[in-house]
């Protein structure tokens, strides 16, 4: 086991500038994995954000044609004009 308040050696964080030790073939492989990680975590971040926003814009979409399924459905005044002008020509 390790000693109280000494940080664990997986957890240890390193600058590969100046780490010894180190080739630069082994710093250039480093600067590159964690670019390819900030890259898949600002991914996911946005695959979260534009499928929030998908839904939003569906949600959006559907209510403006529900409304104007439900709107077209109110509207009886035509109908009701027809009526009246069927019965005007009928009495003359």
């Amino acid at each position: 086991p390790e000693e109280p308040g000494r940080e664990a050696a997986f957890a240890r964080r390193i600058d590969p500038a100046r780490e010894p030790g180190l080739s630069p073939q082994q710093r250039q492989l480093m600067a590159q994995v964690e670019r390819a990680q900030r890259q898949r975590a600002l991914q996911r971040r946005l695959r979260g954000r534009n499928t929030l926003l998908a839904l939003g814009i569906g949600a959006v979409a559907l209510g403006i044609y529900g409304y104007t399924f439900y709107s077209v459905s109110q509207e009886r005044f035509l109908d009701e004009l027809e009526q009246e002008a069927a019965a005007a020509r009928a009495r003359a």
